[in-house]
């Protein structure tokens, strides 16, 4: 089936860069016509949408972005949290793509173009959720009451917990930027492991060994991606008004089928399309995920 599917090569030196509150950000632009911006999830870069880039191209004028920390766009010592990408995305959308766009997003990309277009409605004429990572509400009775620190905790206690816990995560980083490392992982979250191969493999990698990587991996763990976050999904679709089409792998380990049905009960504007794959459809299964993603985009009024 790949064979019959055009690739878009992976470059070091990338295709085109933008400078965003004094950080260069890297990003792709193929096509004409009605624009779609393409956002990755974590770890990934605009090449895990290698498969989709030329075929949408062919409909659309198509952008994928690097968020600012992965891919080729710079690996900037800042402090990470939602906020951050949401805003590099509505910019980017109202600088370079200049007109509102059907915006697309995988795993954590999902959660970012999700914030994005519950945020700035006039940016996004469509809204699609691949595998999206975010929190539901929790019922007040299971959440936990929050424990003052005593000056002992604070002072010697707490300063102790965070240097073991840098140490960790850095380390944590060694291991995971290791090929064989990423192979395992995107094995676990992939049914059909044709699409891991070495190609992959190395745009997760290149990133990973620049200077600052695994700074901004310890900023982003520490900062927000591994903190309960009161950002929920409840919240967002709440606020959301535009069309929204989950384009969901049902066979995902970690965001499975019920995430997507629990969305679809929250939001009645959704069309949910089912793929039997993982966590990255889009990259998993490029030629059905085009498909559908051609039909509805081609679809919006």
């Amino acid at each position: 089936m790949l064979q019959e599917l055009e690739m878009l090569p992976y470059k070091r030196e990338g295709y085109n860069y933008w400078m965003w509150r004094g950080h260069k950000v890297h990003y792709v632009v193929k096509g004409e016509g009605r624009p779609v911006v393409l956002i990755h999830g974590f770890g990934a870069s605009t090449f895990h949408w290698r498969y989709n880039i030329p075929e949408l191209a062919k409909h659309f004028k198509v952008y994928a972005m690097d968020l600012l920390g992965f891919g080729l766009s710079e690996k900037a010592l800042i402090d990470y949290n939602p906020f951050v990408w949401r805003d590099q995305v509505a910019d980017f959308v109202q600088e370079i793509v200049a007109k509102p766009a059907v915006l697309v997003g995988n795993s954590i990309g999902g959660f970012t173009v999700l914030l994005t277009a519950a945020a700035f409605p006039q940016l996004t004429s469509g809204l699609v959720l691949l595998n999206a990572s975010g929190q539901f509400e929790v019922p007040d009775e299971q959440k936990k009451p929050v424990i003052q620190e005593t000056a002992l905790q604070r002072l010697v206690i707490t300063p102790l917990i965070t240097w073991a816990r840098r140490w960790a995560i850095l380390f944590t980083f060694w291991q995971a930027k290791q090929p064989s490392r990423i192979r395992s992982v995107l094995n676990n979250v992939y049914v059909d492991r044709t699409n891991v191969d070495d190609n992959l493999v190395q745009s997760i990698v290149t990133p990973a060994q620049e200077p600052n990587a695994a700074e901004v991996y310890y900023r982003m763990m520490t900062q927000f991606l591994s903190r309960p976050s009161d950002i929920t999904l409840n919240k967002l679709l709440a606020e959301l008004s535009c069309p929204l089409m989950l384009l969901w792998g049902d066979l995902d380990p970690w965001m499975g089928a019920t995430k997507a049905e629990k969305i679809k009960q929250l939001y009645d504007k959704t069309l949910l399309v089912r793929l039997q794959a993982g966590h990255c459809p889009h990259d998993e299964a490029p030629k059905e995920a085009n498909q559908a993603l051609v039909d509805w985009i081609s679809s919006l009024v």
